[in-house]
């Protein structure tokens, strides 16, 4: 995919957070980390109303269903199952 450079400006805490995703190993430069940052944000924008709100509900039912017996594994596991089912 072609690349277009482009200068920012980032205020010094804003330098120092890069610097240090950088040093985690994550990214491999400064631009990985900016472009990561827009591909987030690009999706977060695509998110519909209706997408949040079913986020939200699912989230409220969770906190109002308390402590679960359940082991992590076994959640995901009917989490996989759950998806499967509504989209096939």
């Amino acid at each position: 995919m072609p690349m277009v450079k482009k200068s920012i400006s980032v205020t010094d805490q804003q330098d120092s957070w890069i610097k240090a995703q950088i040093k985690t190993g994550h990214y491999g430069n400064e631009s990985e980390v900016v472009r990561e940052l827009i591909r987030e944000r690009q999706l977060r924008d695509q998110e519909t109303p209706a997408e949040i709100e079913a986020i939200r509900a699912a989230l409220i039912e969770g906190e109002e269903s308390g402590f679960s017996e359940r082991s992590v594994d076994e959640i995901w596991e009917d989490a996989r199952q759950r998806h499967r089912a509504k989209h096939g």
